[in-house]
């Protein structure tokens, strides 16, 4: 379990320049759960994630990870966190040995690797064929793919994911997005999404927060936020299209997917 509590994180602290990221932030993330960061652009999420991920220090308030302070070099193997864009630091001259690099750096032996780097590439829908293809050479999407398998061949028990289908085309977003949270969920990740998207929100978070200006302003199941208007507002997001749809069909309930839309339209 992720436990943060009382959360504050100020930039630049003694300077003409200093800013408060984010304000007295408590929340858990439970062992297999999605739970979804949502927000817009400034209001805190980045910060958030890169806390929890012990990337930054602290600066007010406190987080545990499995009963570890965060400031415990420990939780390096229980966190993984891909950043918007991670095909950008593919380097190596294959997929196999890109998704082999974090492995090798913590010594394990070249069979544990292979077997890793094998169920990372199942886990993102990678074919075998592409093992001594260069990265270079694949679509945007597959490469996407290989950077995230790069962060699943380490076994994170926490994956956070900051807006993983940023600039794929529509196919390659769905394709992605049916990855993660089919083999991926599947293995037992507990998974941190950060999007701003609310069709991905409604469609596979189990729980959803949103932050505006540093602070909390939501902390529930996404069907429950879609129907608090004045909170999408206040934190300038709005509800998925399908949800619009209905409204716009003069229909006062909270859809989340088409298959529920279709369902209450279809209905005498």
């Amino acid at each position: 379990m992720i436990s943060v509590k009382n959360l504050g994180y100020t930039y630049m602290i003694g300077t003409p320049f200093e800013k408060t990221a984010l304000k007295n932030i408590s929340f858990e993330v439970a062992e297999g759960e999605v739970l979804a960061i949502a927000g817009h652009t400034g209001s805190g999420k980045s910060t958030l994630i890169q806390l929890v991920a012990g990337l930054i220090d602290l600066t007010g308030g406190s987080i545990e990870i499995d009963g570890l302070k965060v400031t415990d070099k420990k939780i390096r193997r229980l966190i993984g966190i891909v950043f918007q864009y991670p095909e950008q630091q593919l380097f190596e001259e294959t997929v196999e040995s890109d998704i082999a690099f974090a492995p090798k750096n913590f010594g394990l032996s070249e069979e544990e690797i292979s077997a890793r780097v094998n169920e990372a590439m199942r886990q993102v829908g990678l074919s075998d064929e592409l093992k001594k293809v260069s990265p270079f050479e694949l679509s945007g999407g597959q490469r996407r793919r290989v950077a995230i398998a790069g962060i699943l061949a380490l076994k994170p028990k926490y994956l956070i994911l900051d807006e993983p289908t940023a600039g794929l085309d529509p196919l390659a977003k769905e394709n992605l997005l049916s990855e993660i949270f089919g083999a991926i969920k599947k293995s037992g990740v507990t998974i941190i999404l950060v999007s701003h998207n609310m069709d991905d929100i409604a469609r596979f978070a189990d729980r959803v927060i949103v932050l505006a200006h540093g602070e909390i302003l939501f902390n529930g199941k996404p069907r429950d936020l879609f129907a608090r208007e004045e909170i999408l507002t206040c934190a300038g997001l709005e509800p998925p299209p399908v949800t619009k749809l209905i409204h716009a069909l003069g229909i006062d309930k909270i859809v989340l997917t088409l298959d529920e839309a279709e369902k209450i339209i279809s209905k005498p």
